[in-house]
């Protein structure tokens, strides 16, 4: 009968010491960069840490610290293509800068948010990154006078003291309006969800803003969550009357994927000559054969250098401006009627 498992326990730093012949505090200074110590004596440590199996506490040490190495990141539904590739860019930015990235979910009941952005306080975190939701000023002042570093995307409350990295959705939205119009669309729709989160209320706004400028009332429908059934309810309601728009954009590019199946599927319409769609967030799925979708290219890379630029930059953050603002790049595909590009 073979022996009982017994987990093997954590080597520390005085076994360490014991087997290198040296102090404790030169095992520190060992894995410590730029610490005085010999090359003799790193050797040694090194040799005995990989024969014990030993590894820096790095949240030990963030404890004697101002800075613990951690980066929370509060995201909801990241389990759509755009927050996936979001959260993936971060977390591999941040690890190679020798962060780690801790992500922290928050869809589901109401205060989630609120919840997770207490909890980075507990992990003395050296900066938290809201990717989703709206967590009220009330918690984002909390993390502030607890000496939180907080970096919002895409939500400006106009405090001081948080960093927000937001996209040009006045442009979006002039770029939209643009293409509509030279595709000769004037019945425009604006299909949206009732996340209520800052980034598609923005968007939303700045469009139909921009068309009221140049005579046009948009039809804006909203319901549901941000995915692909909502884009499919949306045109269910949308293209059933005679008075049908010949024109949508969608705030996401997953709402546009269901609004654009529906559409040709369930009323017959074609894309784009009955009916033109243009997306928000270049998602994989965006480029398949089956949508060849027009959208706008969020600029995911740059978004995450910035945030490591920001989270490295130690005390000198406060000499950086409050905001960053980046424009998303319009993708020509195919649902969008031919004359507009020119």
């Amino acid at each position: 009968m073979d022996a009982p498992y017994i987990p093997k326990t954590f080597a520390n730093a005085k076994q360490v010491a014991e087997r290198a012949g040296v102090s404790r505090s030169a095992v520190s200074r060992a894995f410590t960069p730029g610490a005085s110590i010999s090359d003799e004596a790193r050797r040694r440590v090194i040799l005995a840490a990989e024969e014990l199996g030993y590894h820096v506490n790095h949240l030990a040490r963030g404890l004697l610290r101002k800075s613990s190495g951690i980066v929370c990141l509060v995201v909801a539904d990241s389990d759509t293509p755009y927050q996936a590739r979001m959260v993936r860019t971060l977390s591999q930015h941040l690890q190679e800068a020798g962060k780690v990235a801790m992500v922290l979910e928050t869809s589901g009941p109401r205060g989630n948010v609120e919840g997770a952005l207490r909890q980075t306080l507990n992990y003395r975190a050296d900066a938290t990154v809201v990717l989703s939701g709206s967590p009220p000023q009330s918690v984002i002042r909390t993390c502030l006078d607890n000496g939180q570093r907080l970096l919002l995307i895409n939500r400006d409350d106009g405090l001081i003291g948080p960093h927000n990295i937001c996209l040009d959705n006045v442009a979006v939205a002039r770029t939209v309006l643009h293409a509509f119009m030279r595709a000769g669309c004037r019945r425009l729709a604006v299909v949206t969800s009732e996340a209520g989160t800052p980034s598609l209320i923005d968007r939303e706004q700045n469009f139909t803003r921009v068309a009221a400028h140049a005579g046009i009332k948009p039809i804006v429908w909203r319901s549901g969550r941000t995915n692909y059934e909502t884009g499919a309810a949306g045109a269910r309601a949308l293209l059933a009357g005679p008075d049908r728009p010949d024109a949508a954009f969608c705030v996401t590019d997953l709402i546009a994927c269901g609004f654009m199946d529906c559409a040709r599927h369930e009323f017959g319409l074609r894309i784009p000559d009955d009916l033109c769609v243009i997306g928000f967030d270049d998602i994989e799925q965006a480029g398949w054969a089956s949508y060849r979708l027009t959208t706008f290219a969020a600029p995911v890379d740059r978004i995450a250098a910035r945030v490591v630029e920001l989270v490295t930059a130690g005390d000198d953050l406060a000499a950086e401006p409050e905001k960053t603002m980046f424009e998303s790049p319009i993708v020509w595909r195919g649902s969008v009627r031919p004359g507009q590009q020119s």
